[in-house]
């Protein structure tokens, strides 16, 4: 974790990398800081050559070593530490690539080395060098406990129970371990910002946990080190590096690549940040879950220098994989339980909606557990563009903007945690909407559950001694973590909590369940106007004198059934009245308008009325009784003796006159749809010659989705009449239906009338 002095570590910052240029805090997330081209003073590096020459050393060798960096550079390993240790460094490089040793070297002590006869040695390879860091070993009385507290570590740790419980031992137990004054767990969330969740500090200091700090204080280039490297000390905050000769490797040109050295010099960025803290030596160990790092072990001292051995830095890095490993069945152990407790809520939702038959919509929706399923604050359906909400959402255009903008084509659920990124205008609504999750099957039909925006109330100045501690920042303090506090507080606002991936899956669940249930009640639906169409529309045409009459019905492709019908019956004059008409709507509510409709028009024409007398008074019929029904209609009352025929139509499509090897597409007089309150009837008048049809149809016969009317017509005209000869006109009713190739999306009906030929 980086934190801040006031006052810069000492020493120039370009001392600290002098293998590239001194980072400055707009360009600190580009840093190369695994080639700094420096390490830190406690210890010495020496890059060698496959036959085991020196080829780079830090130039501090002459303290540390007692040997004169000229006449290191280029001798041999076994001149420097003698055969032995030298024989030891080349078996481990070819056992395992290098690990870490514990030497005891009298040839150091005899040169008056300042590191002594007995060193901790870390081996590992940096491309083609073979790297050697040399410390001075910790005292073995120190080093034996440290392995013996991390066994009972082990087993203390995996007593607890979340990870939370897991985070807070973990701290204790590197505090134990370590001897640092204060030793925190820090966790990252999806996008880098950090929070501690656990913390063991001296009584003194004054708390961070619960604090947040933003992506930016541990850079991209810092977290992949941590991946690859899981220990990392800073002895002295105040440390002068110790610059590498040469800075560049002879063989390549590049600076060496310090990833996994122990010694490598850190950033003075991080150092002011440190230093601003009062922090005086640090270190990190990291937690890495499923190959992503997942949070830090952050220790910090603020008493001087601090330098753990070998061995107990070993043990800390073995506790953080160990917890590693732990914290991954925690938070899978976390995860089957919400995942049951999803299951538990979804199996009981389904269960009182599937018992409320036609209602399962309304049970649905003011079923509070669908909000309590997703964690969120309010839902919303849109079920045929009709939308019903509960909780709180924003209002139905907000509702309809997300659904638009969310709902995939391939009818996957799609969530976002930041609606105001997916369209800046939603940051208004982040009260209630700074986040959502829709599942739909349709543009009409889909689901959308919101989330408000996470207020974290956390207040870094809140607690008392934070606030002395920020009084007491220098004014020009650049870096701490009061600061880093109001960075974050910047980048979270306008979220909400992150969905999970249980949360889409229970959503689909939702969605397939509801699905599944409309499908029944549809099917249900379907029935009912079947048996209704069924119970008012005869299933084959009447015949009378000198009349020839077929009709056809074919149901839409989709098999919601809409509101078609025909009619045909004598009066009582001798004329014959046909009648087509369409109902606007689908299902039960239009087949059962359909029933009032026809039967009304039939008893005004029963009545005496003519065809545009009938349409009026149908019209007047459905605008007082039947709310917001529509209609359209076509009534042709025809003198089977004389082929007088009178036509009225009310929105409805024009009929075709089939007479001598033409089709031909008349005027009729009309008046607006059915249900308006209108009276305007007009009537037309037409002489039918014997071998002459009069066609009737409804507007399922020429519509097609992406179709030109007019084209549509043109292939209904192009069909040939009907010959005399028998059958044929049921044929010519078949290749009508046929004419206009493509998916009905209605239903679709035809009504021929051909007067007879007199002999």
């Amino acid at each position: 974790m980086t934190s801040a002095q006031a006052t810069a570590p000492q020493g120039e910052p370009e001392a600290h990398t002098p293998a590239y240029e001194p980072a400055t805090l707009s360009n600190c997330e580009r840093e190369p800081i695994h080639v700094p081209g420096a390490i830190q003073p406690h210890g010495v590096l020496l890059a060698l050559d496959a036959d085991l020459r020196v080829a780079m050393a830090s130039d501090n060798v002459k303290e540390m070593l007692g040997v004169d960096l000229d006449r290191l550079l280029g001798a041999e390993l076994a001149d420097l530490l003698g055969e032995r240790a030298a024989r030891t460094i080349a078996e481990s490089v070819a056992r395992t690539g290098g690990e870490g040793l514990r030497l005891v070297v009298e040839e150091v002590a005899e040169r008056d080395g300042a590191l002594g006869a007995e060193l901790d040695v870390n081996v590992h390879r940096s491309g083609e060098r073979i790297i050697v860091e040399l410390e001075p070993a910790a005292d073995v009385a120190v080093a034996m406990p440290s392995y013996r507290l991390a066994r009972g570590a082990m087993q203390r740790l995996a007593r607890t129970g979340t990870v939370l419980e897991l985070s807070a031992q973990l701290a204790s137990e590197v505090a134990g371990l370590t001897g640092f004054d204060r030793v925190m767990v820090y966790r990252f969330d999806e996008d880098w910002n950090g929070e501690v969740i656990a913390e063991e500090r001296r009584a003194d200091l004054n708390p961070f946990l619960g604090l947040h700090y933003p992506a930016t204080d541990i850079p991209a280039q810092a977290r992949r080190l941590y991946t690859v490297n899981w220990t990392r000390l800073i002895a002295d905050i105040d440390y002068l590096p110790v610059a590498l000769t040469p800075v560049h490797d002879p063989d390549t040109g590049q600076p060496l690549d310090l990833s996994h050295s122990v010694l490598r010099s850190v950033s003075p960025i991080h150092l002011e940040y440190l230093g601003n803290m009062g922090v005086t030596a640090s270190m990190s160990v990291s937690l890495v879950v499923d190959g992503e790092l997942w949070g830090l072990i952050a220790c910090h001292h603020y008493s001087g220098p601090h330098r753990p051995g070998h061995d107990v830095r070993a043990a800390s890095e073995f506790l953080g994989q160990a917890a590693s490993q732990l914290i991954a069945e925690r938070q899978r152990s976390d995860q089957r339980e919400a995942q049951l407790e999803t299951g538990r809520l979804l199996n009981e939702i389904t269960a009182r909606t599937s018992a409320s038959g036609p209602h399962a919509l309304d049970a649905l929706m003011a079923d509070p557990d669908l909000l309590t399923l997703m964690g969120a604050t309010g839902v919303a359906l849109c079920f045929d563009d009709v939308i019903t909400t509960l909780g709180q959402v924003p209002d139905e255009a907000v509702v309809r903007r997300v659904a638009a903008l969310l709902r995939p084509e391939n009818n996957r659920p799609a969530a976002t945690s930041r609606l105001a990124e997916v369209d800046p205008e939603l940051a208004a609504v982040e009260d209630v909407a700074a986040g959502a999750l829709v599942v739909g099957s349709a543009p009409d039909r889909w689901l959308v559950w919101f989330r408000p925006e996470l207020r974290r109330v956390v207040d870094w100045g809140g607690d008392p001694t934070n606030k002395l501690l920020a009084r007491a920042e220098d004014p020009e303090v650049r870096l701490s973590p009061r600061k880093s506090f109001e960075k974050w507080q910047q980048d979270v606002r306008g979220r909400s909590a992150p969905w999970e991936p249980w949360h889409s899956e229970a959503a689909v669940a939702v969605s397939s369940h509801l699905a599944s249930l409309l499908f029944l009640h549809a099917r249900e639906q379907i029935d009912v106007a079947e048996s209704l169409q069924r119970s008012v529309i005869p299933q084959t045409a009447p015949q009378f004198d000198g009349l020839d009459v077929i009709a056809r019905y074919v149901p839409a492709s989709t098999f919601q059934l809409g509101g078609d019908w025909w009619d045909a019956f004598a009066l009582d004059d001798g004329r014959v009245a046909f009648v087509v008409g369409d109902v606007a709507g689908h299902g039960v509510a239009a087949a059962t308008t359909m029933t009032q409709v026809r039967s009304a028009v039939r008893a005004h024409l029963f009545a005496g009325e003519s065809p545009a007398s009938a349409l009026d008074r149908t019209d007047r019929f459905m605008d007082g009784l039947i709310e917001h029904a529509v209609a359209t209609a076509l009534i042709a009352v025809v003198d089977p003796v004389t082929g007088r025929a009178t036509l009225a139509a009310a929105g409805h499509p024009p009929p075709f006159l089939v007479e001598d090897g033409t089709s031909l597409e008349l005027e009729v007089g009309r008046r607006p749809l059915l249900g308006l309150g209108v009276v305007a009837a007009v009537e037309s008048e037409l002489q039918l010659a014997p071998g002459a049809t009069l066609l009737l149809y409804s507007d399922g016969l020429i519509e097609r989705r992406g179709v030109n009317l007019g084209v549509s017509l043109a292939q209904l005209g192009a069909i040939a009449p009907p010959s005399e000869q028998p059958g044929e006109f049921d044929s010519w009713a078949d290749r009508l239906l046929a004419a206009v190739p493509g998916k009905r999306d209605d239903d679709t009906t035809l009504l021929a009338v051909r007067v007879r030929s007199r002999d």
